[in-house]
C-alpha cells in the first residue's frame, strides 16, 4: 500500500479542519516526554487530554470550587457502566445536561452544583483540537486511528480514512477498522460521537453503533443546497457537520439514545436532511408564534424510509429547548390510531430529546385535561378526539400562542380542514400553530392544506434520496491523486499545498 497516497487525504483533512480554526497537533509530538507534551502516560493508556479537560471546566465554571470541578472530572473519567454504550450514554448525558456534583460549603454544609463540560452557546469558548496518529494501548493490543477531534480535552470525533490509490482500499475497509478499535481500545469510544470513514472520496457519517446501512453521506455545507458533486465527499463533512457552530448544536439536539428491549441501546444520528429540516422548522415555528405570525409553520416533505418520524422527534426536542417560545405545548396528530401507538413509541424512546414523557390521550375527557395547562407537555392525539357532541361546537381549551400542532402526513383528506375535524381543533386552540409532515407530496390543486400549514420548508424526495445512498464518484481515485491536493507536492514533506 503506498502510504504517501495515505498520507494525502489525512493531510488534506487536517488542512480543512484549520481551516475551520481547529489547533492541529502530530500525535507523536504530544506523546508523554516529548517537547509538546500533552500526554501524562507513557503507556498510552489515556485517551483524554487532561490539562485541557482540566482548564475547560475551570473557564466554564469559575464560581465554582476546586473540589466540585475534581468531582466533576472523576466522574467524566472514570468509567462505571457495564458496557461500551452505556458508558457513551452516561457520558453523553453529561456533555449536554452538565455533570452533578457536590462540595462542601464553607459553613461546612453539603451543596450540590451542575458543572458545565461544553459551552454550547459560544463555540469559541471551548477548546478545539485535531490531532492525527493518536497512539492508544489497552491491554496487549496498540492501536493508532488517523485523526481524533477533541473538545474541551475529550474525544469526541474519531476520523479513520483509507489509500485514495489503492483499488482494494474502500471505505468499508475503514468501517472494518473501527469496529476492531471497538473491540480492542474500548476506552477510546467513552466520549464518542461520530464516526466518520473516508477514502478522501467517498465519506461516510455514523454512530457508535452504526451498521453499514446506518453510515450516510452529509452531502451539504450551509443549509440544504447540496455540495457541488465535483467537492470530496470528506471535505463537505467537515466544512459541513465539523464546522463548530453546526457541531454544536448536532450534539446538543440531533443524537439519540433508543431503548430497544432487554437493555439494547442503539445510537441514533440525524442525518443531513433531518438536521437541517429541523432547524429551518425552528425558524419558521418562532415566526409563526410572534403576535404578528400566521400561525402556519410550513410543511416537511421527506419521502418514506428517510426517517420522517425521528426527524419530528427531533424537531419536537429544539421546540422544548428553545427559550423563545417559554416551554411549548407540543400535540402529535395523526388520523388513525395504528399511527398514533407507532409514533408515540418513537417518541417514547426518545424522551431524553424531550426531557419529559410524552403523553397519549386516552379519550376526549382526557385531551381536554391534557391541553387545559398553563405551560409544556407533549401530547398525542388522534384528530378524531376533536368532534365535539352531536349540534355543539368543540369548546375552547386554550389561547395560548405557544402551543404547536404536528400533524403526520397532513395532506390526507381524514383531516378535513374545511368543516371538519381540524375545523374543531381550530376551535378548540384558535392561537395554535401548525406545522405538516408527509412522505408524500402535496398536490398542487390542495389549497386547504396550504392554508392551515403553509408552503414547503423543507424537500427530501425520492430522488435526493436515492442520490445520497447511491452516489456515484465523479472524481476518481487517479483524478485524486493528480488533483490540487497533490500537485506540487513535495515526497519528502507532509504538507499538502492550498488549491
Amino acid at each position: 500500500m503506498s502510504k504517501f497516497a495515505e498520507s494525502v487525504v489525512e493531510e488534506a483533512a487536517l488542512e480543512w479542519l484549520e481551516g475551520l480554526d481547529y489547533a492541529i497537533l502530530r500525535g507523536p509530538e504530544i506523546a508523554a516526554g516529548e517537547p509538546a507534551t500533552e500526554r501524562d502516560d507513557s503507556g498510552y493508556r489515556d485517551v483524554i487530554l487532561e490539562r485541557r479537560l482540566r482548564q475547560a471546566l475551570e473557564r466554564l465554571n469559575p464560581k465554582l470550587p476546586p473540589e466540585a470541578l475534581e468531582d466533576a472530572f472523576k466522574r467524566l473519567t472514570i468509567a462505571d457502566e457495564p458496557s461500551s454504550i452505556t458508558c457513551n450514554h452516561a457520558v453523553h448525558r453529561r456533555l449536554v445536561e452538565g455533570v452533578t456534583v457536590e462540595y462542601t460549603r464553607p459553613d461546612g454544609s453539603i451543596g450540590g452544583a451542575l458543572v458545565h463540560v461544553i459551552d454550547f452557546d459560544d463555540p469559541d469558548n471551548n477548546d478545539w483540537v485535531a490531532v492525527n496518529q493518536f497512539t492508544v494501548v489497552e491491554g496487549q493490543n496498540n492501536r493508532r486511528p488517523d485523526v481524533l477531534i477533541f473538545l474541551n480535552g475529550l474525544p469526541i470525533v474519531l476520523m479513520e480514512l483509507k489509500n485514495p490509490a489503492d483499488e482494494n482500499a474502500t471505505i468499508w475497509n475503514a468501517f472494518d477498522q473501527i469496529q476492531t478499535y471497538k473491540a480492542q481500545i474500548p476506552s477510546l469510544f467513552t466520549y464518542n460521537e461520530l464516526l466518520i470513514i473516508s477514502d478522501g472520496l467517498e465519506a461516510r457519517v455514523g454512530s457508535l453503533t452504526a451498521t453499514t446501512e446506518r453510515f450516510m453521506p452529509w452531502r451539504t455545507i450551509e443549509g440544504e443546497a447540496l455540495a457541488p458533486a465535483s467537492m470530496p465527499q470528506l471535505q463537505v463533512v467537515l466544512q459541513g457537520l465539523l464546522e463548530k457552530r453546526r457541531l454544536l448544536d448536532f450534539i446538543r439536539y440531533f443524537v439519540v439514545f433508543e431503548d430497544e428491549g432487554g437493555g439494547i441501546l442503539t445510537k441514533k444520528i440525524a442525518g443531513y436532511h433531518q438536521f437541517h429540516a429541523v432547524n429551518r422548522a425552528l425558524i419558521e415555528t418562532l415566526k409563526a408564534t410572534y403576535e404578528t405570525g400566521d400561525r402556519r409553520v410550513g410543511v416537511v416533505w421527506h419521502t418514506q424510509g428517510s426517517g420522517k418520524s425521528l426527524t419530528m422527534a427531533f424537531y419536537a426536542g429544539r421546540l422544548v429547548l428553545e427559550a423563545g417560545l417559554q416551554n411549548p405545548t407540543i400535540v402529535m396528530l395523526t388520523d388513525r390510531n395504528d399511527l398514533d401507538d407507532q409514533l408515540y413509541g418513537t417518541f417514547s424512546r426518545c424522551r431524553e430529546l424531550l426531557r419529559q414523557d410524552p403523553v397519549q390521550a386516552e379519550d376526549r375527557e382526557h385531551l381536554h385535561s391534557l391541553l387545559q395547562v398553563s405551560s409544556g407537555g407533549v401530547v398525542f392525539t388522534t384528530i378524531q378526539k376533536f368532534m365535539p357532541a352531536e349540534g355543539e361546537r368543540y369548546p375552547q381549551l386554550s389561547d395560548r400562542r405557544n402551543i404547536v400542532v404536528i400533524a403526520d402526513e397532513a395532506h390526507r383528506s381524514q383531516y378535513d380542514f374545511v368543516d371538519g375535524f381540524a375545523r374543531h381543533m381550530r376551535d378548540a386552540l384558535p392561537n395554535a400553530s401548525f406545522i405538516g409532515f408527509t412522505g408524500t407530496p402535496i398536490e398542487k390543486a390542495d389549497a386547504n392544506t396550504r392554508a392551515v400549514f403553509g408552503d414547503y420548508i423543507s424537500v427530501y424526495d425520492i430522488q435526493r434520496a436515492v442520490r445520497t445512498r447511491r452516489r456515484s464518484r465523479s472524481i476518481t481515485k487517479a483524478a485524486w491523486l493528480s488533483s490540487n491536493w497533490t500537485r506540487g507536492k513535495d515526497p519528502s514533506s507532509t504538507r499538502i499545498l492550498r488549491k
